[in-house]
């Protein structure tokens, strides 16, 4: 398979040795999502403007698209822009928009040529109608891509997204289309802007802030969650690393007893059979 190339530097023979260590010592996520938080305390801790961390976020994006390609990870879906974010001052909410269309006309044919599919989720006709162009041209020259599904959230929110997704249920129940007791988990996932999509594995947050502001709240349900104090413009692979180290280590049970638990109480059932 072609070597995957965002970030312009050749990848070090210590880096695929990391990765391999990581592929071989357990199973990856398919999904991984971030929320990518700490870009403007990142930027005051350096005496800069709020825009310079926006910026420097773009590098960590890239490297961390990198990697997750590299190491076969289907499924990337980064937290850009929330809807909470339209609050901020107009400076900054118009800087962040004209970073967006510079990065997507840049990175454009960098993505085509690596493989990698873009996909967006949230309310795009909010946003200026040069950045939804970029968008829809880079969605459209990427559309057959398939190493690496790159999505990105913008004028993205969980309760909208589960509000859209109970209207187009209503509309469904009104129609006679449906019945109210059809509706069950499988066919509201179906009914969100992520219904092509897995569920995430692992979710990540920078900053080391403890919430979830609103992202992928439906999705996130059985999600592993991992928290680092690490801004997200140094936000880097090394940091991935040790955040899939993390996931790799834990037994996910989604409600079920864990296996050494399931063992002890079969024994315990044979015990009481046999007594």
């Amino acid at each position: 398979m072609k070597p995957i190339s965002l970030t312009n530097t050749e990848q070090k023979d210590s880096d695929k040795q990391l990765q391999a260590r990581l592929i071989e010592q357990g199973q990856l996520p398919e999904h991984i999502a971030i929320i990518m938080d700490g870009n403007g305390r990142w930027a005051k801790s350096r005496g800069n403007l709020r825009s310079f961390g926006h910026k420097a976020g773009v590098d960590s994006v890239r490297d961390i698209t990198e990697a997750c390609a590299q190491m076969g990870v289907k499924y990337l879906t980064l937290y850009a822009f929330s809807t909470e974010n339209w609050r901020r001052p107009k400076m900054e909410v118009n800087a962040l928009m004209r970073l967006l269309a510079s990065s997507l006309r840049k990175e454009a044919d960098n993505l085509n040529e690596n493989d990698i599919r873009l996909e967006t989720i949230g309310q795009i006709d909010r946003f200026p109608d040069k950045c939804q162009r970029e968008l829809k041209e880079v969605i459209e020259l990427t559309k057959n891509n398939n190493r690496l599904n790159l999505c990105l959230a913008l004028s993205y929110s969980g309760r909208w997204d589960i509000k859209e997704a109970v209207k187009r249920l209503a509309h469904r129940v009104k129609s006679g289309d449906i019945d109210p007791e059809d509706i069950n988990d499988e066919m509201i996932s179906c009914h969100l802007s992520t219904a092509d999509i897995p569920d995430p594995d692992l979710i990540i947050r920078t900053s080391g802030e403890y919430r979830l502001s609103n992202f992928l709240l439906w999705q996130l349900a059985y999600s592993e969650l991992y928290i680092t104090e690490t801004y997200w413009p140094d936000f880097r692979r090394k940091e991935l690393y040790k955040a899939i180290h993390s996931f790799q280590d834990r037994e996910r049970r989604f409600g079920k007893l864990s296996k050494a638990e399931q063992k002890k109480q079969a024994n315990l059932h044979v015990q009481e059979l046999t007594t």
